[in-house]
Parts: C-alpha cells; structure tokens; sequence
C-alpha cells in the first residue's frame, strides 16, 4: 500500500488535478505535527532543560520515531531513541546489525499488533539521508538500485554511528511478550494498554538508563484489539461512547488490485 500511495503522490499533475493530499506518515506535514507530542513530552516530564529523557516508540513504518528523530536534531535533550518491533522485525534487524531486508509475503507475519505488520518502512530513506552524511545520490543508488535489485543492503559500518550519533537502538516483542506486558500493567498500574504500546513497554523495559526517564509513546486505544485484551486479561476493554454501536454503521468498502494505474483510475471516474 505505501508503494501506491507514493506513486500517485509522486504524479504531481494527477495530485492537482484532483486536489490530493495525504495525512498519513509519508507526508512531512504529518510528521512536522509529530515532532510537537516530543517536545510536549519532554516539558512534562523534566523540571529543567538540563535534563535527559528517552521516547520509546512502537514502530512499523519509521514515521513517529523519524518525528522523534527531527526533534532530537533540533536540539531536544533525547538520550535515546528506542524502536520497538513485533515480529515484522525489518528495522529491529537494520539496528542491530546494520542490513535493511526487505521481507516478502511469505515472510511478513499478521501478529496482533497489526500497524506493525510492515515488510518495507516507508519513511526509512530520511533518517538513512542522514546517516550517509546527506549524501542525495548514494541514498538514491542504495534504495532505487540496491534495494530494487537485491531486496537489501548492507551499511553495516555505519550503524554503530546511529546508537552513538543518533541515539537509536532497538528491540523486538512478540504475542506472548504482548499479553504479559498488557497483563503485568493492569495488574500492577490499574492500566489498560493496546498492544503496540505494549510491544514498546517491553522493549522500553530492556533499555533504561539510570537516572533518565523513559516515555513509552502510546499509540492506539485497547478498545481496537478487544480480542487481545481477552485474552491478556480475561475481561473486555472500555468502549469510548463515540464508539457504541459502530459496527452496526454503514460500511464503504471498494477492493481493487494492488495497482497503482488501477487505483488512479478508480480515483479519477470518482473524483472528477
């Protein structure tokens, strides 16, 4: 789905001709709007600006955490960055090691936290910008050639400049680490949490530093993964009011092939 949107995103007369925009993490205004929750974070939770604090953050696509990244290169006091995976493990891998694999379907694994279930991250290619230097062409040569013809490459030799430069490291959390996580906050916090912001609590868990607070990024409401819930905690999670009855709604739906001249299509006879 990515690929598409950014083929039509990448059709400039196209996008203004049927007026376009996306808010999704691809878009830079989104994630402009990101590096806000960062600073807000960072003044809540410090009483100087002396002070250090790490985000950790539940991670698929590399959109919130690349806000993260912005803001620490704006001068935001961040000790670490800490990406948190499920089983779709693409960047879990790329930090520990150094090799960004792209996974096929086969390889790519429907989990419970299901934002996370990303093969390919979209916004990657900006936080590589920096790590090459801001090299433009080899950034190009890596992702447009490398990658297109090998399905990976290899910056092993400067990843340990992204722990040290950077501040990134990361983690990976599987089902069974989700249940005990959203099990073990209940019980001991009287808080319910979803599942990615459980898969970053646990992978929060393995990188604290004494004397710097860590903030685990909340992402979604448990009330979307009701069934994983159960199954953590035996009981169902707490419906907003703005959400009774939603199943009852109407439903929209138009499935199509993953094609992007197909999708432009289905866009133009419906949008002129």
């Amino acid at each position: 789905m990515p690929d598409i949107v950014k083929a039509v995103s990448n059709d400039l007369d196209f996008k203004r001709r049927h007026r376009i925009g996306t808010v999704n993490s691809i878009n830079w205004a989104r994630l402009v709007a990101q590096v806000v929750y960062y600073f807000a974070g960072y003044f809540r939770a410090t009483q100087s600006n002396d002070e250090k604090v790490s985000f950790a953050v539940p991670s698929g696509n590399f959109g919130n955490i690349c806000a993260g990244h912005v803001a620490r290169m704006m001068g935001l006091p961040i000790a670490r960055l800490v990406l948190a995976t499920n089983e779709n493990d693409v960047l879990d891998e790329f930090f520990r090691t150094g090799v960004y694999r792209v996974r096929g379907s086969k390889d790519t694994y429907e989990t419970s936290s299901p934002s996370m279930d990303i093969s390919k991250a979209s916004n990657f290619e900006r936080f590589v910008f920096d790590l090459l230097g801001r090299d433009g062409a080899k950034l190009r040569y890596l992702f447009a050639e490398e990658l297109a013809a090998k399905g990976a490459f290899d910056l092993s030799g400067d990843i340990a400049r992204g722990r040290e430069q950077y501040g990134f490291v990361s983690g990976k959390s599987t089902h069974a680490d989700r249940l005990a996580t959203i099990r073990d906050t209940f019980e001991r916090f009287g808080a319910m949490i979803d599942t990615h912001t459980a898969d970053g609590l646990k992978v929060a868990r393995e990188h604290r530093d004494a004397g710097v607070t860590m903030i685990v990024l909340e992402t979604a409401l448990p009330i979307k993964f009701a069934a994983t819930i159960v199954e953590a905690l035996g009981r169902e999670p707490d419906r907003p009011a703005k959400f009774a009855g939603i199943e009852a709604l109407p439903k929209r739906v138009t499935v199509l092939p993953a094609d992007a001249r197909q999708v432009k299509d289905f866009i133009a006879a419906h949008c002129a």
